[in-house]
């Protein structure tokens, strides 16, 4: 590859490069800068995108967005209309990862403090169990949480946070669970107990 000419003083005329094509000749001319800076700039541009999109993985890739603005699109239908009577709804909640995600923020504010971090209970009982003291159907576990526990000191956070939230953080809790799995109740079954493994542990 020829090393590019240096600029030629002002006023001399420019020259030809000696081969033709077609008839048509170059001028033997050096690349504008703002040219140059141009394709470099693309190539460092494309080296980076390459890396953070295929090798980091920083940028989500197509189908992760069109999967987030569809589930995003689901969470919005299903919260116009919270049927708190309809189990196969909650079941599709927990599966939805923005209902999940909001239920998740939610638990993580309010119920920490007696069922712990990572639902196993301290104070209150284990949300990973497959033994429940009030019903294990999504309905009876909205219910639950809706309407309180107050024998038990549970508040009731229905009227506290509304409808919405309390769908959000029963879905967060069903996500430890399987739809179909078998549950037991057990009004005296103590707190604190060793939780069942979630689907896939």
């Amino acid at each position: 590859m020829n090393p590019t000419p240096p600029l030629r003083p002002p006023g001399e005329p420019d020259s030809l490069r000696p081969h033709t094509f077609d008839g048509i000749q170059e001028y033997d001319k050096r690349l504008p800068n703002w040219w140059l800076y141009t394709l470099y700039g693309a190539i460092a541009f494309s080296v980076v995108y390459w890396f953070a999109y295929q090798i980091a993985r920083v940028v989500p890739t197509d189908e992760a967005r069109v999967d987030a603005a569809l589930a995003r699109i689901a969470a919005a239908k299903m919260s116009s209309s919270i049927d708190v009577t309809d189990d196969k709804l909650f079941w599709e909640m927990s599966r939805n990862p923005v209902f999940v995600a909001a239920g998740k923020q939610t638990y993580t504010s309010l119920c920490v403090a007696c069922h712990t971090p990572n639902l196993t209970g301290s104070i209150g009982p284990s949300l990973v169990s497959t033994e429940w003291l009030h019903g294990g159907t999504p309905k009876e576990i909205f219910k639950t949480v809706n309407e309180g526990v107050p024998a038990k000191g549970m508040v009731a956070w229905g009227p506290v946070i509304g409808q919405k939230k309390v769908a959000e953080a029963v879905a967060y809790v069903l996500s430890h669970h399987r739809e179909g799995e078998p549950v037991t109740i057990n009004p005296k079954k103590p707190v604190g107990l060793a939780p069942t493994p979630p689907p896939g542990g």
